[in-house]
């Protein structure tokens, strides 16, 4: 197992690492909206926050080297189900191969951010 760090990406806020390697697959942590230049959710509102997550989740897996192209899973939080068609309208952006994928809606995420997204894709 080989852990994955960029400085493209947030820091973990816990004791986690940004993904880690296994065989031919990374796993990454969940990413929330934190702009990883300021250390702060900046993004405000589900189009925005999801757009960061995406960037944060890109860089993440650039550095494991794989790609969002190369997702075979991704599993999404978001904090109301009624912003679902605004996530998708984001999220289909990057995830462009369509990788399976469970989404649910979580009463609470870290920093009071509206949405989550981990990843697991092919090296």
């Amino acid at each position: 197992m080989e852990k994955v760090y960029t400085k493209n990406a947030p820091d973990a806020i816990g004791p986690y690492s940004q993904a880690v390697k296994v065989q031919n697959l990374v796993f990454t942590s969940g990413q929330i909206a934190i702009n990883p230049a300021t250390g702060n959710v900046d993004a405000e509102g589900i189009e925005a926050q999801t757009k960061q997550v995406c960037e944060n989740l890109k860089a993440v897996l650039e550095e494991a080297g794989s790609s969002l192209e190369k997702a075979v899973k991704t599993v999404c939080f978001l904090d109301d189900m009624g912003d679902f068609a605004k996530f998708n309208e984001v999220y289909g952006t990057y995830f462009t191969g369509k990788p399976a994928r469970s989404c649910v809606e979580v009463s609470k995420l870290p920093k009071g951010v509206k949405v989550e997204v981990e990843v697991i894709a092919e090296l």
